[in-house]
């Protein structure tokens, strides 16, 4: 079995996930992480590759932006705006 360890949420709702976990985990700050319960109530976290990871390679680009995940988020903010009214 994995690494455990106990942790504590916030009254936000937030949750501290020690650096030993998150080093094991590859995470780092702004990183993607699905959240589910299971059938017995337990928490499961997973991360995710970022936009820019999943499309690494299927798309042929001259200059990627710097930040893709922030450049498509921003995107998709303006095409929602545009849209909903």
């Amino acid at each position: 079995m994995g690494m455990r360890s106990t942790t504590k949420m916030d009254d936000r709702g937030r949750v501290f996930i020690p650096k030993r976990i998150r080093e094991a985990a590859g995470l780092s700050e702004g990183s993607t992480l699905s959240i589910s319960v299971d059938g017995e109530g337990r928490i499961i976290l997973t991360p995710q590759p970022s936009i820019a990871e999943r499309f690494r390679g299927i798309v042929k680009v001259e200059r990627w932006p710097r930040d893709l995940d922030e450049f498509l988020n921003e995107a998709l903010r303006r095409w929602w705006s545009s849209h909903s009214t």
